[in-house]
């Protein structure tokens, strides 16, 4: 199974290391170093997943991730944050924009912690795919 996955990462070591997972297990990778370029390769891609980290300068991950949920275009897009954040400060700070007037703002489809397991972060790409009835282009 392969498939269009958008890595929005702004480490370029991260970046470049996540596409060479990627393409080297069959997936077409597209990659953005912050949440603004994320969002416009989105909508020009398509991707079928979508690979956020959330600490990032300019448009940071977090923000991203509202605005792809908001999005009726790409909030169907399943989304695998990988950060250094921890989990449960992750879902604070989701539980917090909540409050602040995004009720409807889902969990991400999975939360990995860096640094990514290859093997783990393929897994989890390809079950997504699999949950959504997604196949690779």
């Amino acid at each position: 199974m392969s498939g269009k996955v958008l890595v929005v990462e702004d480490d370029m070591h991260m970046r470049f290391l996540l596409k060479a997972v990627y393409e080297t297990n069959g997936f077409t990778p597209f990659l953005a170093r912050d949440g603004r370029i994320g969002l416009q390769e989105a909508h020009k891609h398509m991707p079928q997943v979508i690979v956020l980290d959330l600490m990032m300068p300019g448009q940071g991950g977090l923000v991203m991730y509202r605005e792809l949920k908001a999005d009726p275009g790409l909030r169907e897009i399943p989304v695998i944050v990988l950060s250094a954040v921890e989990e449960e400060s992750f879902h604070h700070s989701v539980n917090m924009l909540r409050a602040g007037g995004a009720e409807d703002l889902p969990d991400p489809d999975r939360y990995l912690e860096k640094p990514p397991d290859p093997e783990h972060l393929i897994r989890e790409t390809r079950a997504l795919l699999e949950q959504r009835g997604m196949r690779g282009e």
